[in-house]
């Protein structure tokens, strides 16, 4: 990892439209929570920024749905959403909204800015028309079949089976969503952004990024490179949103105000905390890191860092932007309309106190390279046979022993054996190990490096057999065995944070141990000093019954 002075860690904008699901955990927000928990624990200065991303179709209509305005369908999931994030551990330094005071002051002086510098500029246009419901018909409000892949119901901004950005325009067939009637063409008048006239420097700036990049994350940010950019409008015809001014009834696309969503959280963020936030945005040395879903590339690959570089005041650019496939419910797509998914806030209601055992399950099926799929048999085997029979096992044993044969107090090492040494040696490298994973995003080998660790220790004690010792309070061998075991279980109290905080405050809290910094448990240091007095046993993790499992499986039916 280059040095940096600052890091910008982002992660994408939840649509407000609906609860999250376990994709959207899989995909961004618990690769994002483990880095930046590995780099607060490095010491490094780092800001970890979201917020509910609060306009846009996808919100008027789920508000059509549910008979009630906008307003209250963005409060109502703003809320849940932050409150499954803190649920599950991921603690960003600002959760905003884009439907903040601060955000439509922030983006619309992007938008004046660029009007008045002629970065953008004004065009009649004719776009779809729904004659029956009186309005216009951007973005969602149309559907028709992809012009690509053929899947009969695409939207007027995406295809959701082939991912491909869309204009309405471009639908085969086109409908309108608010009454299922033929649109008519009519005239308007939007505002747009020149992205052609941004190719050059696109190309140039990806290249420069190439070896840094995921290659889904540059492939498809080529390819639309390949196809010619084109101006795109970044005005709608809608009464949601951000509005441009008093006199225009337009709002502000929201691919256009979402991204700089991230700016004014961290504004935000820095009034808060009464510093300086222009540091985190406009230092060349902050890495500003984004993780998001693959559906969102183009938006913040390609109009972002247009976006940026054509209001021109010294924003830094993305340094990495990682983005994850897709993850799969029982081997098919997940579909919030069809309901094939785990939602989150049910998934805390129905295994409290559980949360680590999803985050392992969701970091160990990461689609990080290519979709992955989780299943609940999978879920229940990887809770029981790992989390369980591994980790908790030895954990459990290694306590217990202590606690039986040494009154919970670590004894000191005597005279080590060959694979004593070599275990001691392996719990050295693994924060070192970890860290290599991390920093090249590969938080999958990362966790099952830590596993890994648990592995050796259970084994170790498995064959060890110290409780079969004759005269175990006189044997030396015992103690020896104590010691290694717990040097282990204390390397894991540290390593378990940035992938399972609630199981490291337990490890920590019996082993009455406060968390390190990085660069202390790689230096090497004895993690329990001989003397030390243990806590007691606290159970880490509880099996996964049949019946809780085929009970979430009908959820599906």
């Amino acid at each position: 990892m280059r040095k940096c002075n600052k890091y910008t860690v982002t992660a994408a904008l939840p649509y407000a439209n609906g609860p999250i699901h376990i994709g959207h955990l899989a995909g961004v927000y618990l690769p994002a929570d483990v880095f930046v928990r590995y780099l607060r624990r490095k010491k490094k200065d780092v800001i970890f920024i979201c917020g509910s991303d609060e306009h846009g179709v996808p919100i008027t209509i789920q508000a059509r749905k549910e008979k009630t305005t906008p307003q209250k369908i963005v409060n109502k999931y703003h809320s849940m959403i932050k409150n499954c994030f803190t649920n599950f551990g991921i603690h960003f330094d600002n959760y905003s909204r884009t439907s903040t005071e601060i955000h439509y002051k922030i983006s619309t002086s992007f938008f004046k800015k660029l009007c008045k510098k002629g970065k953008i500029f004004e065009k009649i246009s004719e776009q779809y028309y729904d004659n029956e419901a009186k309005q216009f018909l951007p973005d969602r409000y149309i559907f028709g079949v992809c012009p690509h892949c053929k899947h009969e119901k695409s939207y007027g901004d995406q295809c959701e089976n082939c991912g491909t950005s869309l204009s309405p325009e471009e639908l085969i067939g086109a409908k309108s969503t608010i009454s299922g009637s033929d649109p008519v063409l009519k005239k308007t008048k939007h505002w747009y952004l020149p992205l052609n006239k941004y190719q050059n420097f696109l190309e140039k700036w990806i290249l420069t990024n190439k070896k840094y990049w995921k290659t889904n994350v540059y492939g498809q940010t080529k390819s639309w490179l390949n196809q010619g950019l084109q101006p795109r409008a970044i005005t709608r015809d809608l009464n949601w949103g951000v509005p441009i001014s008093e006199k225009e009834k337009k709002v502000l696309y929201v691919w256009f105000e979402a991204p700089i969503g991230y700016i004014s959280s961290t504004i935000e963020w820095a009034k808060r905390k009464k510093i300086d936030w222009k540091p985190y945005w406009k230092d060349k040395n902050t890495k500003l890191i984004q993780f998001i879903g693959k559906d969102n590339i183009v938006f913040h690959c390609i109009i972002f860092p247009v976006i940026l570089k054509a209001y021109n005041e010294g924003y830094i650019f993305p340094y990495q932007v990682r983005a994850n496939e897709f993850l799969n419910l029982e081997n098919e797509k997940i579909s919030t309309s069809r309901n094939w998914a785990v939602w989150v806030h049910e998934y805390l209601e129905d295994f409290p106190n559980q949360q680590d055992t999803l985050r392992y399950i969701l970091i160990a099926n990461m689609p990080d390279k290519k979709d992955n799929n989780f299943n609940w048999k999978d879920f229940q085997r990887k809770n029981n046979n790992e989390l369980v029979s591994i980790l908790g096992n030895f954990v459990n044993r290694s306590i217990t022993l202590i606690q039986k044969y040494n009154n919970g107090i670590i004894p000191n090492p005597g005279i080590l054996s060959i694979k004593d040494k070599e275990i001691l040696k392996k719990i050295k490298k693994t924060p070192d190990s970890i860290s290599d994973f991390i920093e090249s995003y590969r938080f999958r080998e990362a966790l099952i490096c830590f596993m890994d660790l648990a592995r050796i220790g259970n084994k170790y004690l498995t064959k060890e057999e110290p409780w079969k010792m004759k005269n175990p309070q006189k044997n030396k061998r015992l103690k020896t065995i104590l010691y290694v075991s717990l040097q282990i279980v204390g390397m894991l109290a540290q390593l378990a944070e940035p992938f399972l905080p609630n199981t490291s405050k337990k490890l920590l809290e019996m082993l009455r141990l406060k968390s390190y910094f990085w660069n202390k448990i790689e230096n090497g240091e004895e993690i329990l000093c001989p003397g030390h007095l243990l806590g007691k046993s606290i159970l880490l993790f509880n099996k996964i019954t049949n019946e809780s499992v085929e009970k979430q499986l009908k959820k599906l039916v």
